[in-house]
Formats: structure tokens, C-alpha cells, sequence
């Protein structure tokens, strides 16, 4: 994707406020870079040349829910209207992605980054180790997984998520050639693939359960057992639906299920939502 500048309400707001030559973060706050953008009376003029006129910069000001972009001298949404529903990054710092209105990473008291970090440190990773992430999302765990030196294979199934995570700044170290492999495909037919005791450790982090109830099933769980190596472990992002979910404690299922297939040290992490289990060690003769 040729560089684009990114805009939200809140760039968009200094530059409703401001005159002449503006220096304005334009990568939604990746990195602390900025970059010079000129006021005129038609609008505003970007890097490359591109006009941008007031009445889209005003528009802009008043959407707090969308990143906007601009390239080739054309402004876009970064939202997608698929077949399953609509999917767009939300101008939290990192963004998350929303689809049909529902956000894939928690935003109130935490932000995603920290979200991330919280589910990373339940397995922490080691240098040289190789980890598997079931649901890459904007790859954000994939991508922290892999800053604490480990090899990362992460599954996406959704090529509308798959096109925001390369339309999204945050995740450009998903495709960047580095220790991340990003493969596309249900992780419930992909792990099938892997040979017995491939990783050293899993974060498991599903959609929640009224949309992927089989990457909360015995048989998933089964197949997550048979790849982890001995001693391996496993993180399992639950959420908090508590007993609300049809009257069931989908969190007491979840650890019952993965005790039943062998799983060992099951119990919750708070602090991240979820679960975690190791695989027992071989006994030795």
C-alpha cells in the first residue's frame, strides 16, 4: 500500500483551529513522527501534494467512531461493508477494529495495547520459542509475541479483518517478512496441519462464542493438546459474560473442557479475562 496520511477527529479538529504551516502526527500515533501540512482557504494540503478540502476536514471533526485516510489524493474510510456485516478501525490509541458494532479488543479502564500485553504475559514468551495465535484479529498479540523474541504464527479467517490489519499502521509488522507468519483459514481446520507438539505455547483469543462456538469446543481443545509440546502453554481469552450468556458460566465450561482433555494448572487470569493451562510434562521411564 503506497504511504497514506491518517486522519480523525482529533487531527482534524487542530487543523479546523489552525493556520499556515501545521506539524501533525499522520500515523495514528505509531510513532511520535510528524509531518508539515498547509492550510489554504480551499482546504488543506498533505505531503504529497494531495488537497484536501474544508467541507471533508469539517466532516471528519465530527466523526469520533472512524479513522479516515488519505492517498492518492483521495480520502477514504477505513471501513468495509462485507457479506457478514460492516467492519471499520475505531480511532482508539492503538486502534481496534469494530464489526457490526461490536469491538474486538476491551476499550473501557484498558486500552488495546494493554489488553494485549495482559494476555501476552499470561504465556510469556521466550526468545527463540515458537508461538501460535489462533485468531489474529489487527495481530497486535502476534506482534508483541514476537518483540519478546519468539517465531509467531498467527491464522486469520476473515479477509475483511485481513484488509483493515494492512490498511491499519499498528499492524504493518504483520507483513513486514519478519518472525511473524501470518496464514489465512478457520484455525479449527488450519491447526490440523501442524505436527504433534509444534509450539511451546497458545493464545487462544476467539470471537466470542455466539459467533465461533467450535473454537470453544472439546474437539478444538483436543487438537490445541495434540500441537503444544510438553510443559507447552496455553492462554484462552473468555471475556467476562459470566452467567449471562444463556444462563450458563461460560468461563467454568471453558476450564472444565480443557481439564477433560488433559490440560493441567487450569485457572483464571483476571487481569486478562481468561484462562490458562500447561500440558503436562512427559513422565519420564
Amino acid at each position: 500500500m503506497q504511504e497514506a496520511y491518517y486522519l480523525t477527529f482529533r487531527e482534524a479538529w487542530i487543523l479546523l483551529s489552525s493556520k499556515g504551516i501545521v506539524k501533525l502526527n499522520l500515523d495514528l500515533r505509531k510513532t511520535n513522527r510528524t509531518q508539515e501540512v498547509k492550510t489554504t482557504e480551499q482546504g488543506v494540503i498533505f505531503p504529497d501534494g494531495s488537497l484536501v478540502e474544508w467541507d471533508i476536514i469539517k466532516k471528519i471533526a465530527k466523526d469520533s467512531k472512524t479513522v479516515y485516510f488519505v492517498s492518492r489524493g483521495e480520502v477514504y474510510k477505513a471501513a468495509i461493508a462485507g457479506e457478514n456485516g460492516f467492519y471499520k478501525l475505531v480511532p482508539t490509541i492503538p486502534p481496534t477494529i469494530e464489526i457490526n458494532g461490536i469491538r474486538m479488543h476491551r476499550t473501557k479502564d484498558v486500552n488495546p495495547l494493554q489488553d494485549t500485553r495482559n494476555k501476552v504475559d499470561s504465556v510469556k514468551p521466550k526468545e527463540g520459542e515458537t508461538i501460535l495465535d489462533t485468531c489474529m484479529g489487527l495481530g497486535y498479540t502476534a506482534i508483541e509475541a514476537s518483540k519478546r523474541g519468539a517465531y509467531v504464527i498467527t491464522i486469520e479467517k476473515d479477509p475483511n479483518v485481513m484488509e483493515l490489519a494492512r490498511i491499519n499502521p499498528w499492524s504493518r509488522e504483520l507483513f513486514s517478512g519478519g518472525k511473524i507468519q501470518v496464514i489465512q483459514g478457520d484455525a479449527f481446520e488450519v491447526v490440523k496441519k501442524f505436527r504433534d507438539e509444534s509450539f511451546d505455547a497458545i493464545i487462544h483469543d476467539p470471537p466470542r462464542f455466539s459467533l465461533a462456538g467450535h473454537l470453544y469446543s472439546e474437539e478444538f481443545y483436543h487438537k490445541l493438546f495434540r500441537i503444544l509440546k510438553p510443559g507447552g502453554r496455553l492462554f484462552h481469552y473468555v471475556g467476562n459474560p459470566g452467567k449471562r450468556y444463556r444462563k450458563k458460566d461460560l468461563q467454568k465450561g471453558v476450564m472444565e473442557r480443557l481439564r477433560k482433555v488433559g490440560f493441567a494448572g487450569v485457572k483464571k487470569v483476571e487481569k486478562a479475562l481468561g484462562v490458562v493451562a500447561r500440558k503436562p510434562e512427559k513422565e519420564r521411564d
